[in-house]
């Protein structure tokens, strides 16, 4: 397992580019998470709402995440409800079990409270594959909303 110190996040440059698109979860997490081509076709389309970061041990990639910032939860429900948190999670298929999961979620976490938030969403998939007994672990509840077909769940800073 790394050290913590050893963990970091970078912005996707021209120089990272390439690796992080070759970054593959495991086989059967494929269903329940975007493919990172897709995560940053929307940050580019969601601007400042995004924050797409790598996630390096060392030298080696192991992981990507994007935040989202501030952005209109359900507009024609309540055009008041902006909310922040995690969209995107992907840890290398080699990477899983070595704490990087945890280490992106705790960094996303003390992103949003630099920025003044005091909850952090989070949404996924359901069912044994999917990521929901991490996100337990980690502290989230669920809200008993869904987005689409995923489980809204959120942490309070």
């Amino acid at each position: 397992m790394s050290t913590r110190s050893s963990l970091r996040l970078e912005t996707v440059t021209p120089a990272t580019i390439d690796a992080a698109l070759a970054l593959r979860v495991h086989p059967h997490q494929e269903r329940n998470v975007s493919p990172i081509v897709r995560s940053l076709a929307e940050a580019y389309a969601y601007g400042e709402a995004a924050w797409p970061r790598l996630i390096f041990d060392g030298d080696e990639l192991v992981g990507f995440l994007m935040a989202f910032l501030d952005l209109p939860w359900d507009a024609q429900k309540d055009p008041a409800d902006r909310r922040s948190g995690l969209w995107r999670l992907n840890i290398a298929a080699e990477g899983q079990g070595k704490g990087y999961g945890r280490f992106a979620v705790e960094a996303v976490r003390d992103e949003l409270r630099r920025r003044g938030a005091s909850q952090l969403y989070v949404t996924w998939a359901p069912g044994d594959e999917g990521p929901g007994a991490f996100y337990d672990r980690l502290g989230f509840r669920t809200t008993g909303e869904t987005s689409g077909d995923q489980v809204v769940g959120v942490l309070d800073l």
